[in-house]
């Protein structure tokens, strides 16, 4: 068995992401002893920045004429995409930035993109968790409802495009223990936080049935 774990965080000492994707890497392992963990951690190990924009600019370059900088980026793309094909399962553990995706995140699904092509579905059928963690609150009634713009443009990418045999573990409020002002917020926070916990250890046991 082969499980890939991705995380995004740019804190990882203290990352609520990393900590529910490590109980879901835990369920995992334990219900398929030899399992092989491949890692790629964003937050502490950033792809290049340009790698993209070379490895695309390389697609319409005829091969003879492709700067060592754009092969270099179409071998990282192709190793990207190779990551999610032979995986049997993934995690996710991707954090809400600035209301979206960070860009160090973005750098990655686009690379992935370009090593596959724009329709290929790396992760097609594979039992998928995607983790994702808010430090306020995004839903109906709140304040910000409707500015959470990662969680739909991760759903339609690993679900849509990648074809992933999805599971969504989303936790908001996670500012709620730490930020003055949020202290009303705190039960709820606590709510969401065992509610995500429940969902990565149920992860493993569905994902070893789908296997």
């Amino acid at each position: 068995m082969k499980l890939f774990r991705l995380d995004a965080s740019i804190t990882p000492g203290t990352s609520a992401s990393a900590e529910i994707a490590d109980l879901a890497e835990a369920g995992w392992t334990a219900a398929n002893p030899g399992t092989t963990v491949t890692r790629r951690h964003l937050g502490t190990d950033a792809l290049p920045g340009d790698a993209w924009t070379l490895a695309v600019t390389a697609g319409f370059t005829p091969e003879d004429d492709r700067t060592p900088a754009q092969r270099d980026a179409l071998a990282l793309g192709a190793t990207l995409a190779a990551e999610l094909q032979d995986a049997d399962a993934a995690i996710l553990a991707v954090p809400l930035y600035n209301y979206g995706v960070s860009q160090h995140f973005k750098t990655w699904a686009d690379l992935v993109i370009a090593g596959a092509g724009a329709t290929t579905p790396v992760l097609e059928n594979t039992p998928t968790a995607l983790v994702t963690t808010l430090g306020g609150g995004y839903g109906a009634g709140a304040p910000r409802e409707g500015w959470d713009h990662s969680t739909p443009y991760l759903e339609r990418v690993l679900g849509d495009i990648w074809r992933a045999d999805l599971t969504v573990i989303k936790r908001e409020f996670t500012l709620a223990a730490t930020t003055p002002g949020m202290e009303g917020l705190r039960d709820i926070a606590k709510a969401h936080h065992d509610a995500a916990l429940a969902a990565a250890r149920d992860f493993g046991s569905r994902a070893l049935a789908a296997s």
